[in-house]
């Protein structure tokens, strides 16, 4: 229980981080379809519109992987307090929320590359909590 109120800001952002990225790739692979249409409208006017399912296959893995390690990373803080894990899961956060908000600046859409951020902030603060 020590560990746990010890770690209590990194727990809960680690958690944040889990639900944010497995809710966002089991929506990707429930809905592939949905997922792939509506990202080639979104990118049919730059550079990346023939590389769409390449690219949402990427970042598919990248928030699965993120999510899991986060996940992984909760438990071994609280029965333990070894922050390995938990910092490559909020570093591959990062740099997925990264990819988003570069495909979204490419888009042009200002307004979902702001949105990103929101998410972005808590995550880079993750990563100073739990640097080596």
């Amino acid at each position: 229980m020590d560990t746990i109120v010890k770690y209590a800001a990194e727990i809960l952002l680690l958690l944040f981080l889990v639900i944010t990225f497995l809710q966002s790739g089991i929506d990707k692979i429930s809905d592939w379809g949905g997922n792939l249409s509506w990202l080639k409208g979104h990118f049919k006017e730059t550079p990346m519109k023939n590389m769409v399912p390449l690219v949402l296959g990427i970042v598919l893995v990248a928030e699965v992987v993120a999510g899991i390690l986060c996940l992984i990373g909760i438990y071994q803080l609280a029965s333990g307090g070894d922050r390995v894990i938990a910092f490559y899961g909020a570093t591959l956060s990062c740099v997925s929320l990264l990819m988003l908000l570069f495909g979204q600046r490419m888009a042009k859409d200002y307004a979902g590359a702001m949105t990103i951020v929101v998410y972005f902030i808590p995550a880079v603060f993750l990563v100073f909590l739990l640097q080596p």
